[in-house]
């Protein structure tokens, strides 16, 4: 606070925060900034429902195909509850996102919003969760394709896969070759373009919510009362810690903000993106768990990972429909690797022009406007994951990741109202402050939820992180070795 005969603050002290792990980037040089890359900028051509199909191309899949059957036999018939309350969890995460998505609608998504508002080691933080959230993710989904693909292959030529090689270390294999091979495949159709990759993900979106209707109606008709009692048989805690499992299940719901410097018109399309993706993923998950324990007794989901295509043959008692459904599974998963890579690229792409990361990842192919380098490297690192790593490790691993950066996204929306009220927003939480607070304690309340091994795992990973900001990032951040951004006076002396 100055005294009324004190003189202002110098320009060059205004704009140069004391604490370089306190700076800020300005919110207008991150729009400004949108699209640029070395060498090349991203092309803008994503339409609104191609942004909400990138969402649910990210979101819908693995979490019902394969998580379900792991969840069920820990919450049982009450499962469908536990994939409420993981929604609730999302939604308010949610309506924080779709704010911030329309004021800052930048590729970086909550590492973006947390350089903004809360400096930059927790922006690196944030980022290096997202990098857990989205790479991890990846290597989890494409883990549960090969266990389709297997399904497909029994049912159509009579053979699968041996489990040597459609099996990581761990369970019973050396490696997941399929897993290896689909994200391998998606890396192609990435590197075509985002508005060819955006046109192929919708008609896999499409695909597999078909799919999904189909296993309703056909499930539906295999429904038995007694299956839904008791309700919880294992307790109120088993529902909790299954909904902390299947919080997973949402990941990717954020995906849409991840392409905010390809889309036509973001700030006004990415908010409706997020919301309506997040409510199309949630109706149809509790619609399919509901019918799912329905018509099969809880206790026989233990150990299957193809639950819903057991389902189907059960009830029908023909191979046919099960093979239907492993087609569409085969396709749906392949759309959440396909959706996920897309976003961690995008991820990497901005965390990279600020110079916390290689300049690699933020070369742009001048022909196609991808970040190509960027692509590979993603892609070849997420594959060798998915090959070797069990899906349990990665499933958790990743809910910590998500969970904790979507819990800094509500604080960043606190205070980015705050600091910049004067903001123009496309879209704005009801009742401010609550929901973020609401969403923040949520995303805590399900992270204690997760095992103690889960913990350890990320904390190990926050701690390479940390180690590779201090030694890397901090010295070759744009903002320490350029001239400081113009930031407002009171904005400085509050980073001081």
């Amino acid at each position: 606070m100055l005294d009324h005969g004190q003189a202002p603050p110098l320009a060059s002290e205004a704009r140069r925060p004391v604490n370089p792990l306190l700076r800020r980037k300005p919110v207008e040089q991150l729009v400004s900034e949108g699209g640029q890359g070395e060498g090349g900028a991203l092309k803008r051509s994503l339409t609104m429902w191609q942004l909400t199909m990138i969402s649910i191309g990210a979101t819908l899949g693995t979490g019902i195909f394969v998580v379900l059957g792991e969840a069920t036999p820990i919450a049982g018939p009450a499962v469908f509850i536990a994939f409420i309350v993981a929604g609730l969890t999302a939604l308010f995460s949610a309506l924080s996102y779709a704010e911030l998505a329309g004021s800052i609608p930048v590729s970086g998504s909550s590492y973006s919003y947390a350089y903004a508002t809360m400096g930059e080691l927790i922006a690196w933080v944030c980022g290096w969760c997202l990098v857990l959230e989205y790479g991890v993710s990846v290597a989890a989904v494409a883990v549960g394709w090969g266990q389709y693909l297997n399904e497909l292959l029994d049912g159509t030529l009579g053979f699968t896969i041996p489990e040597g090689f459609s099996a990581p270390l761990g369970e019973g294999g050396y490696i997941n070759m399929p897993a290896l091979v689909v994200v391998l495949l998606c890396m192609v159709f990435l590197l075509r373009g985002a508005k060819e990759s955006a046109r192929i993900n919708s008609i896999m979106v499409g695909v597999k919510i078909v799919t999904l209707v189909l296993f309703c109606v056909i499930g539906f008709m295999g429904i038995k009362a007694g299956n839904y009692t008791p309700l919880a048989p294992l307790g109120v805690t088993a529902i909790s810690t299954a909904a902390s499992m299947l919080f997973f299940s949402y990941i990717g719901f954020d995906a849409a903000s991840t392409a905010g410097e390809e889309a036509k018109n973001p700030k006004k399309d990415l908010p409706r993106a997020i919301m309506l993706s997040l409510a199309i993923v949630t109706a149809i998950y509790c619609l399919v768990a509901l019918v799912a324990v329905g018509a099969m007794p809880w206790q026989e989901f233990e150990g299957s990972e193809a639950a819903l295509a057991q389902i189907m043959e059960n009830v029908t008692g023909h191979s046919f429909w099960s093979v239907i459904l492993a087609a569409g599974a085969v396709v749906a998963i392949a759309s959440v690797v396909f959706a996920v890579l897309y976003g961690q690229t995008r991820i990497l792409f901005a965390m990279s022009r600020d110079g916390l990361m290689p300049k690699a990842f933020a070369k742009v192919d001048p022909k196609s406007g991808t970040p190509r380098v960027n692509t590979i490297i993603v892609c070849l690192f997420c594959g060798l994951l998915a090959a070797f790593i069990p899906l349990g490790e990665l499933a958790n691993a990743t809910s910590i990741g998500t969970l904790f950066a979507f819990a800094l996204v509500n604080v960043a929306v606190i205070i980015l109202r705050k600091t910049r009220p004067e903001m123009n927003r496309t879209f704005k939480v009801a009742l401010f402050p609550v929901t973020p607070i609401i969403g923040f304690l949520l995303c805590a309340y399900l992270m204690t939820e997760l095992p103690g091994i889960t913990w350890l795992v990320f904390g190990g990973w926050m701690a390479v992180g940390l180690v590779i900001y201090f030694f890397y990032g901090m010295r070759r951040s744009s903002l320490a070795t350029v001239a400081a951004p113009a930031v407002p006076a009171a904005e400085a002396a509050e980073q001081k």
